[in-house]
């Protein structure tokens, strides 16, 4: 029990200070196991889906290689990614959140899309430039919260065009994973690195790809907006 209790202060001091401040003052009146006031269970039942669905993207990657094992591997992935949103569902409706949960889902999330990617590039089914500006958004994204936390321990709140980007990302590579529906290029561009636009028939999902890829940079500004408000604000009240 103390150990556990250890670990779950480590998690409130890396993920929202702040908050974990409040709980330690009793200045929070949501109950336990809310969104406002996460609880410092790390057996729950939100927290084994999670796990779960990271136990299968596992399973993905490994299995994805083989030709003889893809089917397989594909199951794995669309049951992690179709289920993105179980945990979180979960945590809120029998108010099981916890500190654990807010660190193990967004990570997820990230590694959930990281693989797909991944398996996408292995065969030449994804643009590496778009895998690169996946990547590099997300780094760029890392970097900012290193610095914006030096202005607000409080991290920023995810908001929905984050949320949607990621599932549409989710559902184009899963869909461009098992290939098919197949449909015909609508013949805007003739470059060969933007599939489904040129003249090439492709597969449906790039196109929920492209949409997840411009809501995800959309989200990348409204963050970067809003960082750049905190850290004015910030500097204006110690000033």
């Amino acid at each position: 029990m103390d150990e556990q209790k250890s670990v779950s202060e480590q998690i409130k001091r890396a993920v929202d200070p702040e908050t974990a401040q409040r709980q330690l003052a009793g200045e929070i009146g949501s109950p336990t196991g809310t969104a406002d006031n996460p609880s410092d269970e790390l057996f729950t039942l939100a927290n084994f889906i999670t796990l779960c669905r990271f136990i299968l993207t596992l399973f993905f990657l490994f299995l994805f290689p083989r030709a003889d094992a893809r089917p397989i591997a594909l199951a794995c992935y669309i049951i992690a990614a179709a289920t993105d949103f179980l945990d979180g569902q979960v945590a809120r409706r029998t108010h099981t959140v916890s500190w654990a949960g807010k660190v193990m889902d967004p990570i997820m999330d990230r590694v959930l899309l990281f693989t797909g990617v991944i398996g996408l590039v292995m065969t030449d089914e994804l643009p590496l430039w778009i895998a690169l500006v996946i990547v590099g958004r997300d780094i760029c994204l890392a970097g900012g919260a290193i610095v914006l936390q030096q202005y607000q321990r409080r991290p920023v709140d995810v908001i929905f065009i984050g949320k949607l980007a990621t599932a549409l990302l989710m559902f184009g590579f899963g869909d461009t994973l098992i290939g098919r529906p197949v449909i015909g290029g609508l013949s805007l561009v003739v470059v060969s690195w933007l599939p489904g636009l040129n003249s090439q028939p492709a597969v449906l999902g790039i196109f929920f790809i492209y949409a997840g890829l411009a809501f995800s940079l959309l989200a990348a500004v409204v963050y970067f907006v809003k960082g750049i408000r905190i850290i004015r604000e910030k500097s204006a009240d110690e000033g």
